[in-house]
Order: C-alpha cells, then structure tokens, then sequence
C-alpha cells in the first residue's frame, strides 16, 4: 500500500485569525504587528491583499506602511492564536489518528489506507480544507505526498487554498526546475554557499557530483542531495507534551533601552505566555534563563534554579531579579529574552517529607495550589475572550 501524507499549512494564520472576530479587516489590506499603537516593532503576518504591495513577514513596521500607508495593523494575540490552533488540531484529528504538528500553524497527517472513508488524496483535502473554511473561518494550503519532505514542499506551491499532488515520480517535472531555496532545509546562507558552487536548481544539487559536494558541506551536502531527489524516509510521528525541553520567548524592542524598568511591562508579558504555555502542558521548571542582546549584537545568557513552578508569579519575579541583576545601565540592550527548563514530570502535587507533615492542614500550604488553579481559570478565560480579557493591574497603563 503507498503511503499518503498531508501537510496542510494554514494561509496567513495570524491575521486569518483576527478576521474571524474582525469581519470589517477582510477584504482590506491588514497586519498582525508588534505594536500597531506606536508603529514600532515588525510584521508577524499579512494577509494577501496587503502582500500585493510587497508587505512580508519581519518587514519593520514603518517600512510596511510606506508600501501600504492603508494597511490596518492589529496588535497579537498569541492566546488567541492558540486556541485556533488547537481547535484545528482536534478537527485534522477526525481525519486521521497520526498527526505530527509541525507549528503552530502547520501539521503532517498520515492518510494511509483511508480511501475507502474520504475518497481519493485529492478528495480527502478537499474535504479537509472546505470543512476548515466552513467552520473555523480559516484558510488553508495541502501539499499531498508519499512522504513529510514533498507534503511540505507542495503545501507551498498554491497559496492560498490550493491543493498540490507531488510524488516521488513527479520530482524531476516539478521539483527539479525550482530554485534550490525551495528545497525544505535550505536556507538563505546555505543557498548562497551551494551558488557559489554552481548549483542553482534542485535539479542541479540532485545531480551534482557527491564528492565535491561533500566536500563543500560534508555530511549536509549529503543528506541535501538525498532530498534533492525527494527521498524521506521519515515516519509521521505524533508529539507528546514529554518531549519539550523548554519554553521560551524573545522581545527585539521597538529601539534600544538602557533602563531595565523599562523593559518590565514586556518582560511581565513574555512570562505571562510562558506560564500558559507551562500549565498547559502541566510542565514546572526547575530552572530560568534570561537572555539581553545589546545594540553591538553581543549578549550574554544568565540562569538560576529555583523550587519547581508553573505559576506567571514565580517566573516573572525570579526572572526580573535575574535581569536587573545582570543589566548593564552602559550598553543600550536591543533584545531580550527569558525561558523556562528544566522540568518535572506530572508534577501537579509534591510529595512532603515527614517533616512538613503538620503543615497540611495550614493554609499557607496551598496557596500555590489555590493561584495555579486561579492562572489556568484565567488561561481558559483568555483563550474564550482573548489575552485582554483578564489583565493584571500591573499591565493596566495610565492615562495620558
């Protein structure tokens, strides 16, 4: 029986999103932008009519309203997001038992040997796309494959909404032709490095001499050979919440800052993700790193352990005392970032020792127990309303 893989790949899904709250945004150019209000920060989506004036991702703000002074930005919201998310998810669920999500946005699903349910590939797809269309008001690509590597590749070859069949036996026709940046793997440094080499084409990398090409990458040039030649052996392999070493996330600022109290507002809101994403795979870390990259792109990395927490609190406090004690008043801090290790397995109650017995009863002993379940009863608040739904009175700005 041949394999069939399916990567379905969600069109603009950030902006997608906030069309299906903002109804008024479809149609117009719009952007999903790190903060709109000040028009500092850089694009993290567009939706196509705003990619028509040449708007993409990472694009500096400012730079993107001169090609489109129209353009309407919204600011993120990442809870949001999630809770698309997963709601696609659970749909590809009904599809197929053996998904691999990719992203946020983008997932494999193993569709063999379900013909006889769903019809043809093309047929299933079909289904799969109009039935996220119709009822999560979401766009969609899929590429159709008997493996990741060309599922993955076809997904980008119709956007939006289109549907692409690329099989092994097709490889010479439609994927040798395409520059070797759209080859999955290769990147803008590496594509450099194989022109410099005479190689242009997939086609050209699939036929090229191994040796030479061995020896300008060493063992990459091997293996991007192999995919050159749409071989991937690879199986669709389902995540499990076990497997994530960390969580983390990073803030390039709007423009340099040399005081840390500054930073503070978007250090609390970069820890507030992090404590949802942490209770949401009911993970607590033993351990927080923060990271500050300066105007001269030098940075250093900083870590303390601490008692085992999934709470915004803990991670936020720690974290910041962390930071102003490494800040540099000096250098102008460009970036920074903070994350999250170390974790405990199904850690949601903690063994006492004998000595702490006669605490049980005092209320003092679970009062972590009482906010962890007071921040996951917001969790599911935001993820019904979105991120402004519930806001801590630190985050609440003045008047001006």
């Amino acid at each position: 029986m041949q394999r069939v893989v399916f990567l379905v790949d969600m069109n603009a899904f950030f902006i997608s999103c906030e069309m299906t709250r903002n109804p008024e945004i479809a149609g117009r150019p719009a952007a999903v932008a790190g903060n709109p209000k000040k028009r500092t920060g850089i694009i993290l989506a567009a939706n196509y009519e705003a990619r028509k004036f040449g708007v993409k991702t990472t694009m500096v703000i400012h730079q993107a309203l001169k090609l489109c002074p129209d353009m309407v930005l919204v600011p993120p919201d990442h809870y949001f997001y999630e809770s698309k998310s997963r709601a696609v998810m659970n749909l590809l669920g009904n599809y197929s038992p053996v998904i691999e999500q990719n992203s946020i946005d983008e997932a494999w699903l193993d569709m063999t040997g379900t013909e006889g349910l769903f019809g043809s590939p093309v047929e299933a797809a079909e289904r799969i796309m109009t039935e996220i269309k119709n009822g999560l008001g979401l766009w969609c690509s899929i590429g159709i494959s008997e493996n990741k590597l060309l599922s993955k590749i076809a997904s980008e070859i119709k956007k939006p909404m289109g549907i692409t069949e690329l099989w092994v036996r097709d490889v010479p026709a439609k994927l040798w032709p395409l520059s070797v940046t759209a080859l999955y793997g290769v990147g803008r440094q590496t594509g450099i490095r194989l022109n410099n080499i005479g190689i242009q084409t997939v086609g050209d990398l699939a036929g090229f001499n191994a040796r030479t090409l061995c020896k300008a990458l060493g063992k990459q040039g091997t293996e991007l050979q192999r995919l050159a030649n749409g071989i991937d052996n690879s199986p669709v392999t389902p995540h499990t919440a076990g497997e994530m070493k960390s969580i983390g996330r990073s803030n390039t600022l709007a423009e340099d800052i040399t005081e840390v109290e500054e930073v503070r507002a978007v250090f609390l809101e970069m820890c507030e993700e992090i404590g949802f994403d942490a209770r949401r795979y009911n993970k607590k870390a033993k351990t927080i790193q923060i990271t500050v990259k300066y105007s001269d792109f030098q940075s250093i990395n900083r870590q303390i352990s601490i008692e085992p927490t999934c709470l915004t609190r803990d991670i936020y406090e720690k974290g910041f005392a962390l930071l102003k004690k490494n800040w540099n008043n000096v250098k102008p801090v460009r970036l920074i970032g903070i994350s999250i290790s170390g974790f405990e397995q199904e850690c949601s109650c903690r063994q006492l020792s004998l000595f702490e017995q006669e605490d049980i009863y005092d209320d003092n002993y679970n009062a972590s127990q009482k906010e962890e379940k007071i921040e996951k009863a917001i969790d599911g608040i935001r993820l019904r309303l979105g991120t402004k739904a519930v806001t801590r009175a630190a985050q609440i700005k003045k008047p001006e």
